[in-house]
């Protein structure tokens, strides 16, 4: 695996958004607690500092280990990271009188300098800081400031090392993927290497290295990880990868059997398991959704190792663990205190002796996406929504019975082929219907009914991590509620939710 740059994180929100930002630049890119600096430095031919919640003038502030990398290795200071060699090397950082959040102007750009080529005075930024840069030391030259912070960015002198107090990754800095271009490749010459067509070639061979001539397992879900992961050790071993696709009975609408299609028409070896009933047993009565995923968990894995053993010497798991995953594991606080249960089964149980073997786990989502069209996945599967694990079961809020399950699959499938046929789909990022715990009264005819209540919920965003509602437009939403109340016996009231996220979630459950 190349390396080129590395990212340092001192726990900024932002961390992230700076590695998919180099990752667009076609450089690779990885991130690094702060404090498990790789012992081996060759081959990252730059490396950038992330923000942090930490002022560095608190006393439990990050305290990293720079004398491998400063003026050995280009270094670039974002926020945090230049605050921290300022104060570190002699300047003075100090509170701000005024908290400085949002957008700002650069008022003064140092003339002919690298780190700012192509960019211009009153160039927006994005500051997010209480701290201060007031001083800088004798050796440090200011290149950059706006109308409320003098030191907005410096260099060292006799170095290639730069400190920033803004955030170049976020869009609201207009100017910002230019200056990471500025530092990464034309002030540390780092190559722009990183394509998806370099990473389906170089995981290939590494896959065919690793793997030889074993057998390997994987649980395909339908989703656009496990496709391309699928996809990419079939390349590398062909018919020595063993797909299996289970049907919980809480997939869409025919899901299973055009899925199920679609794998074969890859050439894929897929074998479908129907075990609708055995999740359907197992979650009967349960309503507490800690518990309902936890059952859907667990039956999964029963499932997949009865089926798994049926496939002689096969010796490992392939899995479509992701890169925010590998970070969240590794994150500099520890994994992140738990809202709920992650939708996939995470790790393996002791009973499976298997390795693992991940193919996309240095890769983002949008990342998985494009490799998946490299290799010439059709585009309406690398275009699919996300879809949960546990399925609709996290969607019917309350206990699960066939007849909610078949009531949510009739709603799901109108809202969903809806926005297919307005062509609303791709302007998406995921959209579901929800089953609420609620009777509402109507009048169908001349007569009273007291049926389900559905909420519609459409969402707009890069990684899941945030989310804001999609504004879709008012005639749709008359048709597709007409529709539903007309064709799904047992609905009567069709709600929208506008709720982002944070503070709500996309799923309700």
């Amino acid at each position: 695996m190349q390396k080129n740059v590395l990212i340092l994180d001192f726990g900024s929100q932002y961390t992230q958004l700076i590695a998919r930002r180099v990752r667009e630049l076609n450089i690779y890119c990885e991130i690094h607690p702060f404090n498990k600096v790789p012992e081996d430095l060759t081959g990252f031919k730059a490396v950038i500092l992330s923000g942090s919640p930490y002022s560095c003038r608190n006393p439990e502030a990050p305290e990293p280990d720079l004398t491998k990398i400063k003026g050995k290795i280009p270094l670039l200071g974002v926020c945090f990271g230049a605050q921290y060699m300022a104060h570190n090397f002699g300047g003075e950082v100090a509170s701000s009188n005024t908290r400085e959040f949002g957008r700002a102007n650069l008022s003064m750009i140092k003339d002919k300098e690298a780190l700012f080529e192509n960019i211009l005075e009153q160039s927006q930024v994005w500051m997010s800081h209480s701290d201060s840069i007031k001083t800088i030391p004798d050796n440090f030259t200011r290149i950059a400031s706006t109308a409320d912070v003098l030191n907005a960015a410096y260099k060292i002198e006799g170095e290639d090392t730069y400190g920033i107090q803004f955030h170049p990754e976020v869009y609201h800095s207009t100017d910002g993927a230019q200056l990471l271009e500025n530092f990464l490749v034309k002030i540390a010459k780092v190559p722009q290497t990183w394509t998806p067509s370099a990473f389906v070639d170089m995981t290939v061979s590494e896959l065919k290295n690793k793997i030889g001539s074993d057998r390997v397992i994987l649980g395909l879900s339908g989703g656009v990880d496990s496709t391309v992961a699928a996809t990419l050790l079939h390349k590398a071993i062909g018919k020595n990868l063993y797909c299996i696709f289970v049907n919980n009975g809480l997939l869409r609408k025919n899901e299973f059997d055009s899925v199920l299609h679609q794998y074969k028409d890859m050439g894929l070896n897929v074998k479908g398991v129907d075990a609708t009933d055995r999740f359907m047993d197992a979650l009967e009565g349960v309503s507490d959704p800690e518990k309902k995923r936890k059952i859907i968990g667990n039956s999964f894995i029963e499932v997949f190792d009865d089926e798994s053993s049926l496939v002689e010497d096969a010796t490992f798991l392939a899995q479509g663990t992701i890169y925010p995953d590998v970070i969240e594991s590794i994150s500099v606080n520890g994994p992140s205190a738990t809202i709920k249960s992650h939708h996939n089964v995470g790790g393996l149980p002791d009973f499976m002796k298997l390795k693992v073997v991940e193919p996309l786990r240095m890769l983002f989502k949008d990342e998985v996406r494009r490799v998946g069209a490299e290799m010439g996945i059709d585009p309406k599967l690398l275009g699919r929504h996300p879809f949960p694990g546990p399925g609709l079961a996290i969607r019917i809020l309350g206990d699960i019975t066939r007849e909610k399950v078949r009531i949510l699959q009739e709603v799901d499938a109108i809202f969903i082929d809806g926005l297919r046929e307005w062509e609303l789909y791709d302007k998406v990022w995921q959209a579901g219907a929800m089953l609420l715990p609620v009777d509402s009264v109507g009048v169908m005819g001349d007569e009273r009914t007291y049926e389900k209540v559905v909420a519609l919920r459409a969402v707009e965003s890069t990684d899941g991590m945030t989310a804001d509602w999609v504004d879709l437009p008012y005639n749709f939403l008359q048709k597709v509620s007409n529709q539903i109340i007309n064709r799904v016996k047992g609905v009567n009231r069709v709600v929208y939710d506008i709720s982002s996220k944070p503070p709500a979630t996309i799923e309700w459950e």
